[in-house]
């Protein structure tokens, strides 16, 4: 008899990982070419996760945790720097310096003391210095918020895990372009690679934690 997918990953998939004691805030490719409609990157599930974001970023700012913004850009002559993934996916030529598309979405817009990486793969951490940044800051959980689901945030939990950080992915904070593809991706994420929550259960744990309240 064939089993549901909850009954099947029950108890072998399904282990909660939980909040450490050192978080950083991540916030992922919130640019204005996921939330722009005619942009060839558009998104229908982004914008709606870019608003439940501000409040989020508001309770990190307030617990006085570290906060990373993350941007795409590509050589705008060559697209060298984009490798094959460029050429399965044309569509990103559109994040070049200069184009209204590449810039961040003014909600959740970085402030001067936060971090942006610049990055030109799906994840965070692939090519940039992030790992590293976290670890010097002796962070022990990785928050993420952004887009898209079935791809920066799917690639992002993946590498957060593998290099030793608790991964906690913010359903009401990501975002992408299909709803079954958007849960598809929560669903496996919080089955393998992290734990899938709520806005509220993270702004509670920063309320509350001892130790970033300090």
């Amino acid at each position: 008899m064939a089993q549901d997918k909850q009954s099947n990953y029950a108890g072998v998939w399904d282990n909660r990982i939980g909040f450490g004691d050192t978080p950083a805030l991540i916030v992922i490719d919130f640019m204005k070419g996921y939330t722009t409609e005619g942009s060839p990157l558009f998104a229908p599930g982004v914008p709606p996760a870019v608003r439940e974001s501000v409040e989020l970023l508001g309770a990190a700012r307030a617990a006085k945790i570290p906060v990373f913004h993350t941007i795409v850009r590509y050589n705008p002559v060559t697209f060298a720097d984009g490798g094959v993934w460029i050429r399965k996916a044309p569509v990103l030529k559109c994040l070049v310096e200069g184009n209204p598309y590449a810039q961040t979405c003014d909600e959740v817009r970085p402030r001067p003391e936060e971090t942006i990486i610049t990055k030109q793969y799906a994840s965070v951490f692939y090519g940039t210095s992030l790992a590293a940044m976290l670890t010097a800051k002796r962070v022990d959980t990785a928050i993420l918020i952004g887009c898209s689901t079935s791809g920066c945030i799917r690639a992002s939990s993946v590498d957060a895990v593998q290099h030793g950080f608790r991964t906690i992915v913010v359903r009401d904070c990501v975002g992408d372009r299909h709803p079954d593809v958007h849960e598809a991706n929560l669903f496996d994420i919080n089955s393998k690679y992290g734990d899938v929550v709520t806005k509220a259960e993270v702004i509670d744990y920063l309320k509350k934690s001892p130790a970033i309240s300090r």
